[in-house]
């Protein structure tokens, strides 16, 4: 559990001062004031899920309630100018004392809110540095009087269970705008974008695959180490001084990676660190224990920057939390999520915009269906702050050797946003969005980016080792290994790190180099999108070509 430590209690006694002095003198003409965002699954408000009873109103639940933020069309504006070459402002990231001071919420606005939990006879589980999220926790019986809703149970309209959620949206009586909380309903379970054998989906893969495979591990299966000596070579950049960030939904078994690596009989001189929000556990459960997505993350990070100072796991149960950790801390300048699930878009965007901020890069992993991935399993990777990881299948000259082809991968998640979300700046550059490619004008298109995901790949979870396993959750953690090797080669430079990718992305894959920094993947296909010349809805622009992008990345034109 990530508890109130002692270094944040006297911002936290601070802020109850504070707070006590404004609620008291607030509280006789505060007004219901609505979310600013969607809180009823659609399930519910449409009549779709019976209601079957009540949530027993001592249940205690896990809320994360999220703050919108001030000037946020000055922040749209810095954005553009950090990412912009010809700005003089390129990449001259704000700290995240200075990011909150000039858009995060005001002292006294979340000082208010706080003391409205503390009121409403709710917990303060944990504050943000950046005051954009406050972990609460609670009785539901508190939860409905302090929001003015009831939690009710619900038939799950696909799925043989019951969920909890609200009747109506929150208005709280708080002259405070909320932007999102996090934890009213349990309708959407979160998904990890891996396949195992033992799930029966390898369908989802190129046939043959286990007999074509040219990985060093047993049976030919792929490993780390191959993935580096295909994507990057055997140069000196290993990671040194960079950390990775891993977002997860569940702990996981230190002993799992140790047993990866010394089956392979690789060093591993990568410290593992865990954070815990939420109350989560860093441990994997004794029963049931599933740690397959957590540690292949940890394993992928460090074999393709085994020199990393750090990979920091973030484990906890609200996506808002886990985010809004990241960039508070701001240590790791890379970042790597593997999940899936459903919630608002707009939740999410402003800790993503803090994290472009300040200089930090996010990959997501597409998912594994195909093209009929559902909009849940999805997101967040077509947000258009993060860069979105396809999967390909990929051939090499042999165990631990240099890349040869690769092919789209059948099950790498690749279409325009079922979210809806709308089609960014960086993707309506001329020729991005083709006939060819079948890509929308209207919304954003994904991947951006992808790497090797078949199920032909060696894993060490849940205490055993095996093959045959896969998904676009091995590449996103490729990818954000790969830039910390690029952001080693940029702070050696007396550089920033590259922060939010996708500008660049996109000005290199319109280039005329294009396709010198870029493996461009023209065959395979996802089911209703195939690979073609250029940016496609199954690969992006592909996977990356070693030295030659990180030197375009690093060093532009």
């Amino acid at each position: 559990m990530k508890s109130i430590s002692e270094a944040t209690l006297p911002q936290l006694n601070a802020l109850l001062c504070a707070s006590a002095l404004f609620f008291a003198a607030t509280i006789a003409q505060a007004e219901k004031r609505p979310t600013l965002t969607t809180q009823v699954p659609e399930a519910v408000s449409t009549g779709v899920a019976p209601l079957v009873g009540h949530l027993n109103g001592t249940q205690r639940l896990s809320l994360a309630v999220s703050l919108p933020l001030r000037n946020e069309t000055e922040l749209d504006d810095l954005l553009r100018q950090l990412y912009d070459p010809q700005s003089p402002t390129f990449h001259q990231y704000l700290s995240v004392q200075e990011f909150t001071t000039r858009f995060g919420p005001t002292e006294s606005d979340y000082a208010a809110v706080l003391s409205f939990a503390r009121a409403n006879g709710l917990d303060v589980i944990d504050i943000a540095t950046n005051r954009m999220v406050l972990d609460i926790e609670g009785p539901a019986a508190n939860i409905e009087k302090a929001f003015h809703l009831a939690l009710g149970l619900y038939q799950h309209p696909t799925e043989s269970r019951t969920f909890y959620a609200p009747d109506r949206e929150p208005s709280p009586d708080l002259d405070v705008p909320l932007l999102h909380i996090s934890g009213l309903d349990n309708f959407a379970r979160p998904h990890a974008k891996n396949i195992r054998p033992s799930q029966g989906q390898t369908s989802s893969a190129q046939p043959g695959a286990l007999s074509k495979a040219t990985g060093s591990g047993p049976s030919g299966q792929f490993i780390g180490s191959d993935m580096r000596a295909a994507y990057y070579g055997s140069g000196p950049l290993t990671g040194a001084g960079q950390s990775v960030g891993l977002f997860e939904y569940a702990g996981y078994e230190i002993s799992d990676v140790k047993t990866y690596f010394k089956n392979l009989k690789q060093p591993l001189n990568v410290p593992v660190y865990g954070v815990s929000l939420n109350g989560a556990s860093l441990r994997c459960p004794a029963r049931n224990c599933d740690d397959s997505e957590q540690v292949l993350d940890i394993e992928m990070a460090i074999s393709m920057a085994p020199g990393l100072d750090q990979v920091v796991v973030y484990v906890g149960n609200k996506d808002v939390s886990i985010f809004n950790q990241m960039a508070s801390d701001n240590t790791s300048k890379q970042l790597s999520c593997s999940w899936g699930w459903r919630d608002d878009e707009s939740s999410l965007d402003p800790i993503f915009k803090e994290m472009a901020a300040q200089g930090q890069s996010v990959f997501v992993a597409t998912g594994d269906y195909g093209s009929a991935s559902p909009a849940a399993y999805v997101w967040p990777a077509d947000d258009p702050y993060v860069t979105a990881v396809g999967g390909t299948d990929l051939t090499t000259h042999g165990p631990g050797g240099k890349w040869k082809s690769e092919t789209g991968w059948s099950g790498s998640a690749g279409m325009p946003s079922k979210n809806k979300v709308p089609i960014p700046s960086y993707q309506q550059l001329p020729s991005v969005i083709t006939s060819l490619n079948r890509g929308s004008t209207a919304l954003r298109n994904i991947p951006d980016v992808a790497a090797e995901a078949n199920t032909n790949q060696y894993s060490c979870f849940d205490g055993f080792c095996g093959g045959g396993n896969g998904g676009t959750s091995y590449a996103a953690p490729q990818w954000a290994g790969f830039i910390a090797m690029a952001n080693q080669r940029a702070v050696a430079r007396g550089e920033e790190t590259l922060g939010f990718l996708n500008p660049a992305l996109y000005a290199i894959g319109t280039s005329a180099n294009y396709d010198l920094d870029f493996h461009d993947i023209v065959s395979g296909n996802n089911g209703k999108y195939s690979a073609v010349t250029g940016f496609d809805l199954v690969t992006g622009w592909g996977s990356p070509t070693g030295i030659r992008l990180v030197r375009t990345l690093v060093e532009p034109q």
